[in-house]
Parts: structure tokens; sequence; C-alpha cells
């Protein structure tokens, strides 16, 4: 019997072979009777009637730094995983902040702080992709952004009632920021030919690099294409035009209002029971080949039930793993008689992270060894939190703790020169042992304000409402000759996150113990 021919399949781009797995219905019967016999819609659109007024004073704010320029803030895309699969979504720093929108809203949506003709005055317009209706294709079709897939995206009207921002559909994009500056138009109204042209582009770079390459061909006077820029044009390198706003909106992050600091207080305090949760799971931590594992996904199920996420990757380390400043493999084991170092955060739906770090001795007591690395990283600590108040630095901070880095290994008799010749512009071996800095910036991001000015960032008056990490550690590798080998394979960080004050300093992070025989007596209690 001979066998049955098929007819060849027509050619097929590999880049098209990603959903040949999909056998979906396409019949005119299925795409009428799919349209039909639904109900109204639930409401799950976020609730952000306490952010809308501060983002609104933010964006009041950086538009007053460029008055009379277009400001493009994207959300940014999906990343894909995996072939056909997306990273779950979260929206650019600077969006999040500027929008008040956190969790996953609303991937592709761009913010645009369009200039008005009142002087240093912008209207803000949010451009985004609206939920498709019932009875189109990608309802049904569209694995990623197809209400049946992802769930239904709200309308324009609803993300205008929640964030009191004008919206409008993404594929206006392009149109609107071709049109006139201030007194020849409104976004939406297309230049006509001899009008002034449109006012000074600034774009958030490599937040979205389709409204990258709209910008860039909006500049360089070339034609829009309709709808969005296409996904695969190049993203053109960053101007100056576009570091200037990127710097300026780091920099408007750097004191916190009362709402950032209320939602920085829940992601502390989740993140707070999440290291009791990791405590209640040290034994079972150490039955496991991969204890540090145990670990991280224990403080991971916290995040995810309290929050949106973890506000980056756990670090579980145990023994000389600790001495790996960010080892997030976390597949080692738990040993008795050993230390863990976990440096974790819950990221809150607003995506506002706490930073913690404790190190625990895995069997509950210190050894004589760790004590005395625990203790003198405490003092180191203690230290920090004295130099801070109004008008001092993030340096000053740092040096404080260094001092007494410093002091300790001088007195261990580990440093070939003097604490003071250490601490001398010419020295530096106390770092062999700390090679990172005391702080950073905290807030929507664990590492805030990151593009701010060195100088503003390290060197500036540091005011009430800033938020920053205080994290000297001590880590001395299992193959360090330079210490002796009773201290080998130990590391220890101590991370609080504090609040600049009128008048000093607040211990968000202070719930949790600090002191080695506080941290002993507060495991004891929680463990079986």
């Amino acid at each position: 019997m001979s066998a049955v021919s098929e007819q060849p399949a027509p050619d097929q781009a590999v880049t098209d072979r990603g959903a040949n797995r999909s056998q979906r219905p396409t019949s005119a019967a299925f795409r009428a009777f799919v349209a039909s016999n639904w109900g109204p819609r639930g409401g799950d659109t976020p609730a952000l009637a306490e952010a809308a007024p501060f983002a609104q004073a933010r964006r009041s704010r950086i538009g007053a730094r460029f008055p009379g320029e277009r400001l493009v803030i994207p959300a940014g895309q999906l990343v894909t995983r995996s072939n056909d699969t997306d990273h779950r979504f979260r929206p650019h720093s600077a969006f999040a902040h500027l929008t008040g929108l956190g969790a996953d809203a609303e991937p592709g949506s761009v913010l645009v702080l369009h200039p008005s003709a009142a002087p240093e005055s912008h209207e803000a317009v949010l451009y985004f992709r609206p939920r498709a209706g019932r009875d189109t294709e990608e309802f049904y079709a569209d694995a990623r952004y197809g209400e049946l897939w992802v769930g239904a995206r709200p309308s324009l009207a609803e993300i205008e009632s929640v964030t009191g921002i004008r919206c409008s559909h993404i594929d206006h994009l392009p149109r609107d920021l071709a049109s006139p500056g201030p007194g020849n138009g409104s976004p939406g109204s297309p230049a006509t030919p001899g009008e002034f042209g449109p006012p000074e582009l600034r774009v958030v770079p490599q937040a979205d690099p389709a409204v990258d390459a709209l910008v860039a061909r909006l500049r360089a006077g070339q034609p829009t294409p309709a709808g969005n820029a296409a996904p695969n044009e190049t993203t053109p390198e960053e101007s100056d035009t576009d570091a200037a706003l990127l710097e300026a909106l780091a920099e408007l992050r750097l004191v916190k209002d009362s709402y950032e600091i209320g939602q920085m207080r829940l992601a502390v305090a989740s993140t707070a029971a999440g290291f009791e949760d990791i405590v209640r799971a040290l034994p079972r931590a150490v039955a496991h080949a991969r204890g540090e594992r145990v670990v991280e996904t224990v403080f991971g199920a916290r995040a995810r039930e309290d929050g949106n996420a973890v506000g980056y990757d756990t670090i579980a380390a145990a023994g000389d793993h600790a001495c790996t400043l960010h080892w997030i493999r976390n597949d080692g084991p738990l040993e008795p008689g050993r230390l863990v170092l976990v440096d974790a955060g819950v990221e809150v739906d607003s995506l506002y992270t706490a930073d913690v770090t404790r190190t625990l001795p895995v069997s509950g007591t210190f050894s004589p060894a760790q004590r005395q690395v625990y203790d003198a990283v405490l003092a180191a600590a203690d230290a920090a939190f004295a130099a801070v108040h109004p008008g001092a630095s993030l340096r000053d901070v740092h040096a404080a703790a260094m001092e007494v880095i410093a002091a300790r290994l001088a007195e261990w008799g580990w440093l070939p020169v003097s604490a003071a010749e250490s601490l001398g512009p010419d020295g530096g071996h106390h770092r062999r042992w700390m090679v990172h800095g005391t702080s950073h910036h905290l807030g929507i991001d664990v590492h805030d304000c990151a593009q701010a000015r060195r100088d503003v960032y390290l060197g500036g008056p540091l005011a009430p409402g800033m938020v920053f990490t205080i994290e000297p550690g001590l880590y001395l590798r299992a193959d360090d000759l330079g210490v002796p080998p009773e201290f080998r394979g130990i590391g220890v960080r101590i991370e609080d996150d504090v609040l600049v004050t009128e008048d000093g300093v607040e211990n968000l992070s202070a719930a949790l113990p600090r002191a080695a025989t506080d941290v002993e007596a507060w495991m004891a209690r929680l463990r079986p």
C-alpha cells in the first residue's frame, strides 16, 4: 500500500516558528460564537488614590527642570525569557515613579510630558495599548496580549480615573511626538508645513528600544511609521540630552515623600517577617543538600505573598560563600557551626523595596572567632549610624565605618601598616576585607538614584526624607593566608535601612536584632 503524500508546507522564517505548537481555532463560526454572550468585566484596575497626588507633584518638579521641552518616559517592553515566554514585567522605575503605576502595569506604555502654553508647565499624557474588544482576534488568539491568555488590560478611561493622567492609544504616540510645540497645537494635532516645529525631545534612554528608535527618527527629520515604532529598529546611542533627563529623574528620587516612606516601611516590615520565616526553616535547610536554596525560597514565598516579588535576587550564602559579595547561585549546604549570610528584600506592589542583611549562626550560637568578626562589623555599623545627620554625606558615613574596620584589623595584627596609614590616601590595606561601600540609596530601585551625579550621590548633604543602607562587612575567604586559620571562611555583613530625620536617623529595620547576643536569643525563640 503506498504512502499518502502531503503537500509541502510553505517556507517559514525561523523567527516565525516559535508558535508552531499552537492549534487555535480559526473558523468564522468560532469567531462569531466566542465574541457572544459575555457579561460585564470585573474591576481589576489598580487603586492609586493614595499615590496619584504624589506622582503629580513629581511630574511638576521634573517638568520645571525642562521648561518648553517634551519629555518621554517609557515603561519598557516585555522581555523574552525563552522562545515565546516572557519574564514577569516590571516597569521602568522612572515611569513608575511619575505615574504611580507599579507591579506589572502596563507593558509598552509611554508617559509623555508635553509642554503647554503656560511657562514651565507640562501636560501629562499616558500612551498605552488598551484592551481589545471581544470581537477581535487579539481577544482569543494573542498569547502575549489577549484577554483569554493573560487577562483583561484596562481601558483608557479606567487608567485615567486611577492616575489622573489623560490617556491615549499607543498608536497615537508617533503623531503626537511630531506635533508642534506650545501655542501651535496640542498632542494629537499634526504640524502644518511652515509652522513652528515640535519642541526638543528628551527620552529616558534604553528603556524601550522602539521608543528610542522613534525619537531618533524624529530628531533626524525622518517620517514616522504608522502606529508605534517598529521594535526591530536599531536603538541609537544615548545622547547628552537624554542623559541629562535620566540624571534629573534619578536625583528627583533622592528625597522620598511621605507616600514613599510609607511604602518603604511596608517593605521593611515584610522583609523582617521573611527573616523570621528563614530562622524557623533553618532545621529543614540544614537537612537539605542545597540548604541555601531552601533559605532563598522561604524568603521568596514571603515576598510573593506579601508583595510583588523580591527586590533583587536573594543572597543566601553559607560558610565561605558569604565571602562572594553577590553570591546568588545559592546551591550550597548549611553546615552546623558555620554562618549563613542572608541579604534579601521584599518589593511591595508599588515597587519600593527593602534591602536588609543579617548574618546568622546556623546552629544558633556564634563561635568565638565568628563573634569577634561579627562584633567588629557591628561596631563599624554603629559608628556609621552615629555619623548620619542632615548636612553630613554618604562619604562621611563610609569614613566613620572604615575607621572602625581599620582599627580592629590593626589590633588583630592583620595589617602591614598602622590603621592611620591604611586609612591614608596611599593606604587602603583594610579594604582587602571589605571592598564595597558602606551605603547606597534605596527606594523604587534597590540601588536607587544610581544615575545621579557622583558628587551629589556621595558628597551631597544628607536631607530629611533620604533613605539608604548602612552595611559594613568583613569577608575572610577560606584561601586567605593573610588571616589566622580559625577565621578563614567567615563572612559577616550587617545591613540596615535608614531614614534621615530632622535631627538624625531612624533605623527602619530595627525590628530585626543586630547585636550577637540578641541574634542568638531571637533565633532561640523562633526555632522549634
